[in-house]
């Protein structure tokens, strides 16, 4: 039965108790839209064509509005904004009407996913030695179902071998019948699960290789009825290192097809050869209303869409509000692969935007031109000219800013498969912040970024204010910008008064190694 009505929450659009109907959005929207147009009389009438027009406009205010009304339409369905459940359908049909509203040509894209839902509490217990207790663990997204008790056989990887349990070599003489404990690091969780459920395991405990919670998946393609759960590093360490342990797994999933949508946007005018496209993921996890996950990001976007909707830009101007991104990038993939080569190649760059507003915040720009040597390369070309504008941005502000890999994890993912130059910001999920990091940005060094990622409590107290206002106008200030002036990127001629400044600090600030 919960089987039947996760699948049937997909089409959406019912109302009632549950749910928030059409006639409530429009009047959300609606409202939304005049209390920012109150803040300034000018900033409605005008047209926003210049920086500093623009981003008086684009206010604080004005983003946690939209924020706001994101968090009503999830207390309205259940706490949660998820693809494929009413909340999304009712966030969609917020963000549709606020573009609409701006004078956007706007399209609903429709696509299935499959979805995942964890029906009841994941139980990872030990069981031996005693006494028997339970162990704080996050399952991963797309895990199977199963209840079983079993010996833990720890993976020890070859001395020097960075990729455990990446090789079904690592699972030679594997017990089959116990339960697989394999770090985190190099590949995906679902080839190591896999491998191990191949090897003979009947469930998968992952341990992460650095401080702090996972919050994975194994991809809407994993399809293997086996429990996959995280541990931390200490506790997962703790484990590998305890003779005779047996432990018990209990998951109890929901894997099935779902209805979920896009929301693309356009502007009116603008050179359709030279795209500029700026983006976030609209949805949710299961857990809770992702107000900083991803609501900062689509706020930042609404707002700046609804401040330049008066702006002719010289280039084609594209939002895109991805749905999915929480069952592996799903809507952002869809789309661009739904792309012909021709519309590829129209794409100037895609700037991405996924939680801008993290409590514990670091203002981190991807590392396009691979300068931090960290993890993945470069991104294609055009993407460090990106960079460059987000940096410049930072250092007009007096703000330090610090680089962070293109590790795939957001929505870019895809586009950069396709060589499109890509960008954006990020203040931080999971990761812990270190003490370095806590002298330049202040807040707590030891504890997560976002302490309440993926979780019940990212709601709309779960902000920071100046990162949310710095990045908001960060935000504003790209796409204005390369709306008018792609030419560091591509060489396409751009009006010349947007032109990037010089990349000179108003006051140096520390920046971080």
């Amino acid at each position: 039965m919960a089987a039947m009505l996760v699948v049937a929450c997909g089409g959406g659009g019912e109302t009632g108790s549950g749910g928030t109907d059409d006639t409530a959005i429009a009047k959300l929207a609606t409202t939304e839209a005049s209390s920012a147009a109150g803040d300034s009389a000018s900033c409605f009438n005008r047209v926003n064509n210049t920086f500093s027009k623009l981003l008086e406009c684009v206010t604080l205010d004005g983003v946690r509005r939209h924020q706001q009304a994101l968090q009503t339409i999830a207390d309205a369905n259940n706490g949660i904004r998820t693809s494929g459940t009413p909340g999304y359908d009712a966030s969609v049909a917020y963000a549709v009407q606020v573009l609409r509203d701006a004078g956007y040509l706007v399209t609903v894209m429709d696509f299935q996913f499959q979805t995942f839902i964890a029906l009841s509490a994941t139980v990872l217990e030990q069981v031996a030695p005693g006494p028997t207790a339970p162990l704080v663990n996050n399952i991963m997204s797309y895990s199977g179902s199963g209840d079983v008790t079993a010996p833990v056989t720890a993976l020890t990887p070859a001395p020097g071998d960075g990729t455990p349990g990446c090789e079904a070599a690592d699972f030679a003489g594997f017990p089959a019948g116990n339960i697989a404990l394999i770090s985190r690091g190099s590949c995906t969780f679902a080839l190591k699960a896999a491998n191990a459920h191949a090897a003979g395991a009947v469930g998968v405990v992952i341990y992460n290789n650095i401080a702090g919670d996972i919050n994975g998946t194994l991809g809407e393609a994993f399809a293997l009825d086996i429990g996959v759960t995280s541990v931390t590093q200490a506790l997962g360490q703790e484990l590998a290192a305890t003779p005779g342990l047996v432990l018990r797994l209990k998951t109890d999933t929901f894997r099935g097809q779902a209805t979920t949508s896009n929301v693309i946007a356009e502007s009116r005018a603008g050179d359709p050869g030279n795209v500029v496209m700026v983006g976030a993921h609209l949805d949710t996890v299961n857990e809770g209303p992702g107000i900083n996950d991803n609501g900062s990001g689509v706020a930042a976007i609404l707002e700046t869409a609804v401040q330049m909707a008066k702006v002719k830009p010289r280039n084609k101007l594209r939002f895109a509000l991805w749905g999915a991104e929480e069952s592996g990038l799903v809507g952002s993939t869809n789309y661009v692969e739904g792309l012909s080569q021709t519309e590829k190649d129209s794409i100037a760059l895609y700037l991405n935007f996924d939680m801008i507003g993290s409590p514990n915040h670091v203002f981190f720009v991807y590392d396009g031109d691979d300068s931090d040597a960290t993890g993945e390369g470069p991104g294609p070309g055009g993407s460090d000219q990106i960079e460059k504008a987000f940096e410049s941005f930072y250092m007009q502000r007096g703000v330090p800013f610090k680089g962070t890999d293109f590790d795939g994890r957001s929505d870019y993912r895809a586009f950069i498969q396709n060589l499109i130059p890509a960008g954006g910001l990020f203040t931080g999920a999971e990761g812990i912040k270190t003490a370095a990091e806590a002298a330049s940005w202040g807040g707590t060094a030891g504890q997560a970024y976002d302490p309440c990622y993926h979780q019940a409590c990212d709601t709309f107290s779960n902000n920071n204010d100046t990162a949310l206002d710095v990045n908001a106008d960060a935000v504003a200030y790209t796409t204005l910008l390369f709306s008018m002036n792609t030419s560091t990127v591509n060489d396409q001629r751009g009006k010349g008064n947007f032109r990037m400044p010089a990349l000179r600090p108003i006051q140096p600030p520390p920046v971080p190694n």
